[in-house]
């Protein structure tokens, strides 16, 4: 028998802890801020490997101080993370409809702190990368329970304002995983980065232990292997297909599009199946919604821009201006107080006008900023670029609270899971999908703009010249060839430069989604207020509604 959630479930929580909840209990507003805070500390564990990553990425490209990695290694190191994430989620958010949020949460960050421990071991770059892909499960598992865990905690305009504060842990992650990253890189070796993670995760998980209910939802969705294989499959041909690219520095030959094209196919064929099944773990008929599928498209893009601009930053700073890690992660905090801003200041500016007329600038200047990094060079005043990252990080935390806040609202508590895990998937292919395309455009550049310069050099100098430009300086340096090391430094500010062209082209075409999508303001057609747990405490025993979880975009 379905219960209203109010007084009776509350009692029913009280007596049987262990019973998966169907319908949210009525908690006290301390208990719920704390479980805020408990989410808030899971995703700034997300958001700090994230950001130590991209300090670490210069480390360990070099032959000495970490494990000397090319370009398409660094970058399954970072996409394996973010593949695993994407294709998982939609998994991990039907087994927390199924077995309860908290257990798959709890699961997810007992697998990310193991895994953090051995990626901090690795011994050479394909290991990290399998201990990458393996943390990436566990953020998989993470993200989607959190998001509904929120989603069964809050209601009305209370959810609204606990999506914005919990949006700001991507802010606190962006600031303190650089220095972070850069103080242990000064101090430590390159996998001390990694071990950061395991006590947050352990505090993370006494808190989901004693603080939060295990929230499932009603309707429970049966697993879906084949689609998992598919889109799995789908996301791992694409993407090894565009950075063989890089690496090989051609399109036409066929172990770069048979891949990409066997991709695509894969995932097409994973829409399909998904849009046949009767309860689908991706259901991409949520995507059909107007305001739903464009938010979710325009975040994706931002990200597929976010990632790879983040990439090219990683390298300007460390290897082309010689910023130690320390000095880059000071370097970067802009970011993380333009994006900490941006999501504290971006609800008051949505009330005030429309979700319409904050995001669609914002992320036009996202974009904007992007293209910016075209006219960064080798002798650029430190100001200018601090500038930059502080108008990027502003623009980007004015979009993806707001707009995320708007999508999430519109999910009902039944498709808490499923709705979350599609928004999160989309965000991540974006991600993945932007490190490949990225970093490819940049090392078949580079080796077009190293090329003339090695007239002369012999073969097996050439060639490791070729691979990056860390490889090329350290190269130089070995054999005294200073021109070399100037060579290779212009030949990666070009390659940024044509990179960062594309980058924001996509970002922009991103803007131009929101414009067409978000309804314009004064419009809240279909609209309708929330209930509210506390205003439910005398609903009856036997009631046949579920709550809805309408929350109006202009909130």
């Amino acid at each position: 028998m379905d219960l209203a959630y109010g007084s009776a479930i509350q009692v029913l929580a009280d007596r049987c802890p262990k019973v998966f909840m169907a319908a949210p209990p009525v908690l006290p507003k301390f208990k719920r801020n704390l479980i805020l805070a408990v989410l808030m500390l899971s995703s700034l564990l997300i958001w700090l490997d994230n950001t130590v990553l991209s300090t670490t990425l210069e480390t360990l490209a070099d032959p000495v101080r970490g494990l000397g990695a090319n370009p398409g290694q660094l970058q399954w190191a970072t996409g394996s993370y973010t593949l695993a994430f994407a294709t998982l989620m939609f998994t991990a958010g039907a087994l927390g409809d199924r077995f309860g949020h908290r257990a798959v949460f709890s699961g997810g960050l007992v697998i990310f702190a193991g895994s953090s421990l051995w990626a901090a071991y690795a011994s050479d770059a394909s290991e990290l990368i399998a201990a990458r892909a393996a943390m990436g499960v566990g953020s998989a598992l993470i993200t989607p329970a959190s998001l509904a865990i929120l989603t069964w905690t809050f209601t009305g305009p209370a959810r609204a304002a606990a999506v914005s504060v919990f949006s700001t842990s991507a802010g606190v992650g962006m600031a303190a995983g650089p220095v972070l990253a850069g103080l242990l890189l000064d101090h430590f070796w390159w996998g001390s980065v990694f071990l950061v993670n395991v006590p947050v995760a352990a505090l993370a998980l006494v808190g989901l232990a004693v603080l939060v209910p295990n929230f499932r939802s009603p309707t429970r969705r049966p697993l879906d292997p084949t689609g998992m294989l598919l889109s799995v499959g789908g996301l791992v041909a694409l993407s090894y297909g565009l950075i063989r690219a890089g690496q090989v520095a051609a399109w036409s030959r066929t172990d770069v599009w048979a891949p990409i094209l066997a991709g695509l196919v894969l995932l097409a064929v994973f829409v399909l199946v998904e849009l046949r099944a009767k309860t689908p773990m991706f259901d991409p008929r949520l995507l059909a919604q107007r305001m739903f599928g464009g938010g979710n498209a325009a975040l994706g893009l931002l990200l597929f821009g976010v990632a790879a601009i983040t990439f090219y930053n990683a390298f300007y700073l460390q290897g082309s201006l010689g910023f130690s890690p320390m000095e880059a992660g000071l370097a970067n905090i802009p970011t993380a107080l333009g994006a900490l801003a941006g999501a504290l200041l971006a609800p008051r500016l949505v009330r005030l006008l429309s979700l319409r007329l904050v995001a669609v600038p914002a992320l036009t200047a996202a974009a904007l900023t992007m293209g910016g990094y075209g006219f960064l060079g080798l002798r650029t005043p430190l100001v200018w670029i601090e500038i930059l990252l502080l108008i990027q990080g502003l623009s980007i935390g004015m979009v993806i609270g707001p707009v995320t806040a708007a999508l999430i609202g519109k999910l009902s508590l039944e498709q808490a899971g499923a709705g979350s895990a599609v928004t999160s998937t989309v965000r991540q292919t974006g991600s993945v999908i932007g490190i490949a395309v990225g970093g490819t455009i940049m090392s078949i550049t580079y080796r077009r703009a190293i090329e003339p310069s090695l007239t002369g050099v012999p073969a097996p100098v050439r060639d490791q010249a070729r691979v990056s430009a860390e490889q090329a300086r350290h190269v130089a340096a070995a054999i005294h060839r200073p021109t070399l090391s100037r060579a290779a430094d212009h030949a990666f500010i070009h390659a940024m430069h044509v990179g960062a062209v594309w980058i924001a082209v996509v970002a922009l075409l991103g803007a131009a989604v929101l414009l067409l999508t978000l309804p314009a303001a004064g419009k809240k057609k279909g609209s309708m207020p929330e209930l509210d747990h506390e205003a439910a405490r005398g609903s009856e025993i036997g009631a046949a509604q579920t709550p809805q979880s309408v929350m109006d975009s202009h909130r």
